[in-house]
């Protein structure tokens, strides 16, 4: 398994080849996204449906088949058809089975027939606290870059999905920190996308890994950023790990996820010509390393 891609040495190749507009479409005949939406979080993000003891069963619902007018951002920033494991080639230590993107995107596209064809932007890594993605972190980073990697074919960032706290219910510490924590990074990458008022979806918590799992979940449930939905997960079937939702699971919260996002659904641009935006994030990256 190659390890390297946690190396921030990596981030500087992603924002250069960024930068200069190399970013392609591989596997699609002249497709190019119109509405882009990033996924990040932790691993009921990136998925483990259909995973156990290590092996996805390779099993894909209905709800989550291949469509052509859905396509994925991949770890070399090309575009593709995008199937499931949406995360395989980004949560590379884990493997990744059923999340909840693709049903996502399959329930706008049966949804809203103007949404155009849809570009997935996966982010997600598991086993990661909130501190791991405050601003200038590699995980941070990364997600920026791949965000303005996607617009270099034109379209539109719709929104965020974010799924992630199960690693911050085990300190008492951190879960009283993880309200202002999360408001800073909604707030941060709105900034830094250019784009203050951009949907965000949010998760509240089905499973935790400690104590505090009640503290956290009251911090996103009350979220009060304008723009910003929260569906709750509470309740969704978990797998016998008793942390990870299941193919089923993840089929309805992507399905809760689409009726959040088309109650906030609306035309806000995020920067569609990201050259210049993009150099200058590089080089305040460089110099603050």
């Amino acid at each position: 398994m190659n390890k390297s891609r946690a190396n921030p040495s990596n981030l500087i190749w992603l924002m250069l080849l960024t930068s200069s507009n190399l970013v392609s479409t591989q596997n699609v005949s002249h497709a190019k996204p119109k509405s882009i939406f990033i996924l990040a979080g932790q691993s009921n993000m990136s998925g483990r449906g259909g995973v156990t003891n290590g092996t996805w069963d390779g099993i894909v619902p209905p709800q989550c088949q291949s469509n052509s007018q859905i396509l994925r951002l991949n770890y070399e920033l090309k575009w593709e058809t995008a199937h499931e494991p949406l995360h395989r080639d980004i949560n590379v230590n884990k493997t990744c089975g059923i999340g909840p993107g693709m049903v996502f995107a399959n329930s706008i596209l049966e949804r809203e027939c103007g949404i155009g064809v849809i570009g997935l932007v996966p982010c997600a890594i598991g086993g990661t606290s909130i501190s791991k993605w405050a601003r200038g972190s590699r995980l941070y980073n990364q997600l920026v870059v791949r965000a303005w990697a996607a617009l270099n074919h034109g379209g539109l960032i719709r929104g965020i999905l974010w799924y992630q706290g199960e690693s911050d219910t085990e300190n008492r510490e951190d879960a009283r920190l993880y309200k202002g924590r999360l408001k800073k990074f909604f707030t941060d990458v709105r900034s830094d996308l250019k784009s203050p008022m951009l949907p965000v979806v949010q998760v509240a918590l089905a499973s935790g890994k400690g104590k505090y799992l009640h503290v956290v979940r009251k911090a996103q449930l009350e979220i009060d950023l304008p723009n910003v939905r929260c569906v709750d997960a509470k309740g969704l079937p978990l797998q016998p790990d008793g942390l990870h939702l299941g193919s089923a699971a993840q089929v309805q919260l992507g399905k809760m996820l689409a009726d959040a996002f088309l109650q906030i659904m609306a035309p806000l641009p995020v920067q569609s010509n990201p050259s210049k935006r993009f150099h200058n994030f590089f080089l305040n990256f460089n110099r603050n390393k």
